[in-house]
C-alpha cells in the first residue's frame, strides 16, 4: 500500500500549476510590448535625426568642414 502526502496529490499539484502559470503569463507579454515601444522610439529618434541632418544649416555645415579639411596646408 502506497501512502501518499496530501502536498503529494495530483490535485496539488494541479493547483500549484495553475498558480504558476498565471504568473508567468502575466509576464509573458512585457519584455514584447517593451521591444515594440523601444522599437518605435527608436524609430522615431532615426526619422528626427535623417530630418535634421538632411536639413540645409547642416549639410551646409558639412560641406563646408569638408572644403576646410580638403583645402588645409600641410
Amino acid at each position: 500500500m502506497v501512502i501518499r502526502s496530501k502536498a503529494a496529490t495530483p490535485r496539488a499539484g494541479l493547483r500549484w500549476w495553475r498558480l504558476l502559470g498565471g504568473a508567468v503569463r502575466g509576464e509573458a507579454g512585457m519584455s514584447t510590448v517593451e521591444y515594440a515601444i523601444g522599437t518605435v522610439a527608436a524609430a522615431a529618434f532615426a526619422a528626427v535625426l535623417y530630418t535634421v541632418v538632411t536639413g540645409d544649416a547642416v549639410t551646409g555645415a558639412l560641406e563646408a568642414l569638408v572644403q576646410r579639411a580638403l583645402s588645409a596646408n600641410l
